[in-house]
């Protein structure tokens, strides 16, 4: 019988073990064996010997420099535990966007018997492997460690720099994103942006250089579509997957799609003073992209929390063209001070959040924006993205 070892003990490797009921599992967090209640060993990560397992599968979120990845001679992906077995896939990568245009591309072909998963939420082990189509949202830590599966079409959105403390570098991050395309076969099709437009591969490429290229492309009619700004691409996208699956442009459909809480999510104060909850935006181009939308204003930016290694001087070159305050908040508001000195940009050091929304509170006027838009992950102060966006949140309420 194959012996399976499960790196982590998640969501994903949680749902992989109903296809291996003898595996494994090995944790950092686990101190002393147990089983748990499916009767599944749990072990600590220091347990681990490679002279015992046939095949190891990680959690995606786990990086290379892991002592488990290190030792293991046998490691595969999620994805390619079914590269086998998991009907026409379409995956979603890139940096920014990936959960919307998956969401928007279910929303828009779930009554053809589609099912989404991946990186929003669904590991596939919980997916019908007798579905018409998986969308899957793709990880760059998930394409990093897939070496058979690949999708019958890859959408990849823009690349910016992001998770760079897990990759080394940003070049590690382009060729995990880009991977997938070097592993299609011919008769597959790749959205890509023109800047990839000649990666080596079998697959048919149609690469797009903005909206209005990639509407063109797939012959719509972009004044037809609700959605603006960062929002309109994920249309976009989602709506191209279905003119080449189905021959079909539904504008009533896609603009009946309602997007998640915590991306550019407005809200207003007992005053009426507009305040964003865009929490959403872990990276700096997601933020980039918030502050062009509020261009036109005086704008009171909370940024910071874990940047995950990459260079913040774009975003701090582009903020000397605004007209904006930042208020810097998490694990690197002493970087953020630095680079606001360095590039000329009025900061100011906030004890947390909460103390945020305060500062921003007594110098806020009528016609400005207040917006927490951090350009880095959440998870050294709070539990979850979601979890930062609902303080905030609530913190306004209570002004």
């Amino acid at each position: 019988m194959l012996r399976v070892s499960l790196f982590g003990y998640g969501k994903t490797t949680k749902a992989l073990a109903k296809k291996y009921p003898n595996a494994i599992f090995y944790d950092d967090k686990c101190t002393k064996p147990f089983k748990d209640e499916n009767g599944f060993k749990v072990k600590p990560s220091s347990d681990f010997n490679p002279k015992y397992s046939d095949l190891e599968v990680p959690s995606p979120g786990i990086p290379p420099s892991n002592p488990l990845i290190q030792k293991a001679r046998n490691l595969i992906s999620e994805y390619d535990v079914f590269a086998d077995s998991a009907p026409l896939c379409v995956w979603i990568s890139g940096t920014n966007g990936k959960t919307t245009t998956t969401q928007m591309m279910q929303h828009l072909l779930q009554e053809r018997g589609s099912q989404a998963g991946g990186n929003i939420g669904t590991p596939l082990g919980e997916l019908d492997l007798e579905a018409s189509l998986w969308i899957l949202e793709t990880s760059s830590f998930t394409t990093h460690y897939t070496n058979r599966a690949a999708p019958n079409i890859y959408v990849l959105l823009p690349i910016t720099p992001d998770h760079l403390s897990w990759h080394g570098d940003m070049s590690e991050y382009v060729s995990a994103k880009l991977k997938p395309i070097t592993m299609m076969r011919e008769g597959e099709i790749a959205i890509i942006p023109e800047a990839y437009k000649d990666v080596k591969t079998a697959a048919h490429v149609i690469s797009y250089k903005d909206e209005r290229d990639l509407a063109s492309c797939f012959e719509i009619d972009i004044n037809r579509v609700n959605f603006k700004g960062a929002f309109l691409m994920d249309a976009l996208l989602a709506m191209a997957i279905e003119k080449i699956l189905f021959d079909h442009i539904d504008y009533e459909k896609i603009n009946s799609f309602v997007i998640d809480p915590h991306r550019q999510e407005e809200l207003r104060d007992r005053s009426g003073r507009l305040w964003v909850n865009d929490t959403k935006a872990t990276n700096l181009d997601a933020a980039i992209v918030a502050l062009r939308r509020y261009k036109e204003q005086h704008v009171h930016l909370i940024l910071g929390g874990d940047d995950k290694g990459v260079d913040l001087s774009e975003l701090f070159r582009f903020l000397q063209n605004c007209d904006v305050q930042i208020y810097n908040i998490g694990s690197n508001k002493e970087r953020l001070s630095d680079l606001a000195r360095e590039y000329g940009i009025a900061y100011t050091i906030c004890e947390n959040l909460v103390d945020a929304v305060k500062k921003i509170d007594k110098n806020l006027k009528e016609d400005e924006v207040a917006l927490l838009s951090p350009a880095a992950a959440s998870l050294d102060e709070f539990t979850s993205y979601a979890h930062r966006g609902d303080v905030f949140k609530n913190s306004v309420r209570e002004l």
